[in-house]
């Protein structure tokens, strides 16, 4: 039996807008990763680009569940020695919200050069307007 690989103009790409207004992080994260992979489609390969393009609206929004709003810390490094950073989670909302789901969604993809193609399929905003109405997204509920 032969596996059957789709070509780069087999692959249809469809938009979603999903809303996170109310959500839980994680699972937002997890369905957009899911889309961006590719993983809902029945020609998914695991070294091919197959996935569709997110849009996350209304990120400033998005829940914590527990106490996370309080305990979780986001990290990153200078690379120079005392170069590390470290912002609260409710700091982050304030500053830059759309960058929480940034970050959970991109530790949910492939850390290959491959993950770095799904990651530019998708767009945040913190906000409920977005500039692709021409592309036709559907909305998909969480």
């Amino acid at each position: 039996m032969r596996t059957e690989f789709p070509s780069q103009h087999e692959i249809v790409r469809a938009w979603h807008v999903i809303d996170a207004n109310e959500a839980v992080l994680g699972r937002v994260a997890s369905r957009a990763a899911m889309l961006l992979m590719g993983k809902h489609k029945p020609i998914f390969t695991p070294s091919m680009d197959t996935g569709d393009h997110v849009v996350i609206i209304n990120a400033a929004k998005v829940k914590l569940t527990g106490g996370k709003e309080g305990q979780k810390i986001y990290r990153r490094h200078s690379g120079y020695p005392g170069g590390l950073s470290e912002v609260g989670a409710r700091k982050m909302r304030e500053v830059r919200p759309q960058r929480m789901l940034e970050l959970a969604v991109s530790g949910m993809l492939p850390k290959t050069k491959l993950g770095k193609q799904m990651y530019r399929k998708l767009k945040v905003y913190a906000g409920e307007h977005h500039p692709h109405q021409a592309q036709k997204p559907a909305p998909l509920s969480i």
